[in-house]
């Protein structure tokens, strides 16, 4: 399957945004001052636990998505040389 130029770079991009979306997410989940991600006693909580699945799960995604669209993006120059 040959995917188109846009599609490439979209999906390319994609991968870059989560990368960039959910590093700033858990930095700030690290860092809650809210008290929502750690206890009194400084261990994490249910919170922490299900929104760091959560930004794992999204960065795994996004990497195999920004993979695909890197792929398509190689293939397309590969052809045009």
């Amino acid at each position: 399957m040959k995917l188109s130029r846009p599609v490439s770079w979209f999906l390319l991009a994609f991968g870059v945004w989560s990368w960039v979306i959910w590093v700033t997410f858990v930095k700030n989940l690290w860092q809650d001052a809210s008290g929502l991600a750690f206890d009194d006693a400084g261990d994490p909580t249910a919170y922490f636990w299900v929104h760091l699945l959560l930004a794992v799960t999204s960065l795994l995604l996004g990497t195999a998505v920004g993979v695909v669209g890197l792929r398509g993006v190689r293939a397309l120059r590969r052809d045009r040389e």
